[in-house]
């Protein structure tokens, strides 16, 4: 078992790296026009937004740069076996730059889609963006705002590796559990306006 979580830990080092770059990239004042919301304001037949101003171009574009980025310069590390040997994706596929840039993009689309249904549901329950709820709920939104992206992420993994469905729910399970000592890091960090 601590194989497999730390083949899960070396397969996924490209996205959590890149999840932190994210959360500066959009700090940062360039490239301001991105800062759009991805639904561009617009309402959804119940007349709320749809995803909210916190969905932006800049986030959705940043997690593919970042993971492509990531993605290619870890392939790079991962030429060592003892490594090689501990990432899912290269069970079966060659560790080529091409191969790592594919997988890059992949994980940065499954990162950034797997947020949205997320923001949609909580925009129809009157969730401020950014924010949870109190109370009872808070405990399962706090699970699902970390999980989210990493359904999809796992996705991308049991694309290129036969996870299985246990697998692949361990997986979520423990990305949401890194995600959420990450987020709680980079809020002692004052990286982020609150914990979760």
């Amino acid at each position: 078992m601590l194989k497999i979580i730390a083949m899960m830990y070396v397969t996924l080092i490209p996205v959590i790296l890149a999840g932190i770059m994210v959360m500066l990239w959009c700090k940062l004042p360039i490239l301001k026009g991105l800062a759009k919301p991805i639904d561009g304001g617009r309402y959804f037949t119940d007349n709320k937004r749809i995803f909210g101003d916190n969905k932006t171009w800049k986030g959705f574009l940043g997690y593919i740069l970042f993971n492509l980025v990531f993605s290619v310069l870890w392939g790079l590390l991962c030429t060592n076996e003892s490594l090689k040997s501990l990432s899912f994706f290269y069970q079966y596929h060659e560790n080529s730059i091409g191969f790592n840039c594919l997988i890059g993009v992949l994980l940065g689309l499954g990162y950034a889609l797997f947020e949205l249904p997320n923001s949609f549901l909580k925009r129809r329950l009157d969730i401020t963006p950014g924010k949870t709820l109190t109370g009872p709920k808070k405990v399962f939104f706090i699970f699902l705002d970390q999980a989210d992206s990493i359904f999809g992420v796992a996705l991308v993994v049991w694309i290129f590796y036969p996870l299985g469905i246990l697998l692949y729910l361990l997986y979520v399970l423990i990305g949401a559990l890194t995600h959420i000592l990450l987020n709680m890091l980079l809020y002692f960090m004052k990286l982020r306006k609150n914990m979760f």
